[in-house]
């Protein structure tokens, strides 16, 4: 291995180890879901601020929680996103779509509460999953204007851990699960745009490129992360400008995709991109 990439893996490994570090003593402030104030009858409709005044959604990765999301939120707010809720699925949950299925529950309540129509939706690892079949198969288009992946298996991870299996949500995270196999399924019409942040030192992706977003019925743009492993993709600060850009990025009609990295890094011709 070439002495850079030997440096690079060094300091994804021990900014992964101080994020990891991080998230320990953040998780019991995230053990307790966040509560969606009730609407008002004089409540009106959000202003129309950037990505048009739409609530964003964020929802965790596996057996983690909604604290994971904390310099996000602050990141999103300093931007004008004001209406941010971090929704979580429980820790017993067993089922992909059953969690998929909660996720369209709660969109519906943030968009009565907030007096909208649509919300824009980020997810971490399995959340990315989770709120892709919710998007194509529950109907969830709809709803969903914009759905920004960070480190998803979109085609599955085969990252070794031991028991891992004995979770029935890792075991629909394999390579040819069913869940994979129904979002692989053909799927005309989805008005979602997709933004999928996948890492070139993303441990837990095997290989990386699983985290890439490829499907020839969706409207993808794919940025690929360079130097920064799994954990701190919710975190670091050049991927949340990259967020912010790409919820704020549908001004473009038909080059949407492609405008969803604009001014973080440099776009392809194939609708992808990359950042260090």
């Amino acid at each position: 291995m070439e002495f850079a990439k030997v440096t690079a893996l060094l300091k994804a490994t021990t900014l992964e180890a101080a994020v990891l570090t991080g998230r320990l003593v953040l998780y019991p402030s995230g053990i307790v879901p966040e509560r969606l104030a009730p609407a008002r009858p004089n409540d009106g409709p959000v202003p129309l601020a950037g990505g048009g005044g739409r609530p964003v959604v964020l929802l965790h990765g596996f057996v983690d929680n909604r604290s994971v999301f904390l310099l996000l939120r602050r990141a999103l707010a300093r931007h004008g996103r004001h209406h941010v809720v971090s929704l979580d699925y429980p820790p017993l949950t067993a089922d992909l779509r059953t969690a998929a299925e909660a996720l369209g529950r709660r969109i519906e309540a943030v968009l009565v509460r907030t007096g909208r129509t649509e919300v824009d939706l980020v997810g971490h690892s399995l959340g990315g999953l989770v709120a892709r079949y919710y998007v194509q198969r529950l109907g969830g288009d709809a709803r969903v204007r914009t759905l920004v992946t960070l480190g998803t298996p979109h085609a599955g991870t085969s990252v070794a851990a031991p028991l891992a299996d004995a979770h029935p949500l890792v075991r629909q995270m394999r390579p040819g699960s069913e869940v994979l196999r129904e979002l692989a399924a053909p799927a005309p019409g989805c008005r979602t745009r997709f933004v999928s942040f996948w890492s070139d030192l993303d441990r837990i992706m095997v290989p990386v490129e699983t985290a890439r977003l490829d499907h020839p019925d969706l409207r993808v743009h794919n940025v690929r992360v360079s130097g920064i492993g799994h954990l701190a993709l919710p975190v670091h600060p050049t991927v949340a400008t990259g967020i912010l850009t790409a919820l704020d990025g549908d001004a473009a009609e038909d080059g949407g995709a492609e405008g969803a990295a604009e001014g973080i890094a440099e776009g392809t011709a194939e609708g992808a991109s990359s950042v260090a």
